[in-house]
Order: structure tokens, then C-alpha cells, then sequence
């Protein structure tokens, strides 16, 4: 009896060593997969492109002075038809045309000095068109206006526009160029490191810019993106 009480606890013991055996075996790997996943590089992707714009806003501004608001009336419709008339004349027929209710002011006097005229009044007709070229083509004749009696203004708020509206359709291949971009620069990490770079811990997408190439050229865009993505490293 004493010899089999023996034997169930050299037994016993060893069930025990093998289980504490293993429990420190897998602690050990829990704490190397901790590790593992602590250890990974934090880069930056980037992806730069050139694009023409595809969409042309043309503000043109002109104002018009009058002593009463029939005559300035008249004088706001006879300026519209002159400055449509010098559209479709260049090739902008097609073009979306859109006037603006014009903005009346009452001229007061200030001290003795009397306003030349009582009325003024400021209206604008909006080109928008696709046909980026016909645009900056016509853009430089406008001075034809003025000798046909239109006074244009010409200011911040009236600046022609271009636009670049593709953004959706550039977006996944500019992304996919980032990634790659990034993932360059992770691997050369990991050679200095004498490491290898592993798959992707997380990934921060950043926001697209688009910018003018310079201010002579506007109607060509820069797009950018940069993207964050964290790899893990492997030994």
C-alpha cells in the first residue's frame, strides 16, 4: 500500500512539473507575442500628381451709374446684352450662363460734394464652363468690353476660378501609390534595423490637398495626399 501511495505522488509530482512546464512555456510566448506586437515603425506614404482642371468659373463684374432707376435699369439690360453677345461672339455659346439680380446703391452726398450720378449699380454674369482653353482664351479679350462702354471691376471677389472635380475617380490609384510609397520606406527601416517588415498594425489615411501648380498656370492642379501607416516588424 505504502508503495503504490508512493508511486501516485512521484506521479502526482510529475503531472504537477509538466504542468507548471507548460504554463511557464506558454507565458514565455505570450510575453514573446506581446513583444512582437510592441515592435513596429510608424511611417509616412506620399502621393503627388499633376492634373489639369476640368471646370472654369468666370465672373465678369461691371458697374453702371444712373440718375434714376428707369434709366439704370435700361442701362443694366443693355450691358448684359452686350457682354452675351461678346460671349457667344468667342466661342462660349455652350457655355452655362448665369446673371445675377444686380446690387443697387443710393449715391448720398457727403458735405458740399454731390455723387456724379444718383443710382449705381453692380452686376455680374457668370461664366461656367468645361472648356478650360476656350476660357483663358477669352479671359485676355475682355478689354473689348470696355470700349464698348462696359466698366469692368476687376477684384478679389470676382476672380475666375478653376476647378479640379475628379478627385473621387484619382482617389484609390493615389492611395494605393502612397501605400506602396509608405511601405518603402518601412522596409528600408527594417533593413537598417536588421529587422523585417511585417503587416499592417494601422493605417491613418490623410486628407487630399489640391493647390494651384503656381499663380500663372492655375488651371493646372497639384493633388496630394500622405497617408500614416504603422507595419509590424519581425525579426
Amino acid at each position: 500500500m505504502e508503495q503504490k501511495n508512493s508511486i501516485g505522488v512521484i506521479v502526482a509530482g510529475l503531472l504537477l512539473a509538466l504542468g507548471i512546464a507548460g504554463g511557464a512555456w506558454a507565458l514565455g510566448q505570450a510575453v514573446k507575442d506581446f513583444k512582437a506586437m510592441d515592435r513596429y515603425v510608424s511611417v509616412k506614404g506620399f502621393a503627388e500628381r499633376e492634373y489639369p482642371a476640368d471646370l472654369a468659373i468666370w465672373p465678369i463684374s461691371y458697374s453702371t451709374q444712373a440718375n434714376n432707376l428707369q434709366e439704370l435699369h435700361s442701362k443694366l439690360q443693355a450691358a448684359d446684352k452686350t457682354i452675351l453677345q461678346f460671349i457667344r461672339e468667342h466661342g462660349l455659346g455652350d457655355a452655362e450662363i448665369t446673371p445675377a439680380a444686380p446690387q443697387i446703391t443710393e449715391n448720398m452726398p457727403m458735405g458740399n460734394r454731390q455723387p456724379e450720378a444718383r443710382y449705381s449699380a453692380q452686376g455680374v454674369i457668370t461664366v461656367r464652363s468645361e472648356d478650360i482653353k476656350k476660357i483663358k482664351e477669352t479671359m485676355p479679350l475682355s478689354g473689348e468690353l470696355v470700349s464698348k462702354g462696359i466698366m469692368l471691376i476687376r477684384n478679389y471677389e470676382f476672380q475666375p476660378r478653376f476647378m479640379f472635380t475628379r478627385l473621387n475617380e484619382v482617389k484609390p490609384e493615389m492611395i494605393a501609390e502612397a501605400t506602396k510609397d509608405a511601405r518603402r520606406a518601412a522596409k528600408q527601416f527594417a533593413e537598417d534595423s536588421d529587422s523585417s517588415v511585417g503587416s499592417i498594425r494601422s493605417a491613418r489615411q490623410g486628407v487630399f490637398s489640391i493647390r494651384d501648380r503656381d499663380q500663372y498656370t492655375p488651371e493646372v492642379k497639384i493633388v496630394r495626399v500622405v497617408n500614416t501607416i504603422d507595419y509590424f516588424l519581425e525579426n
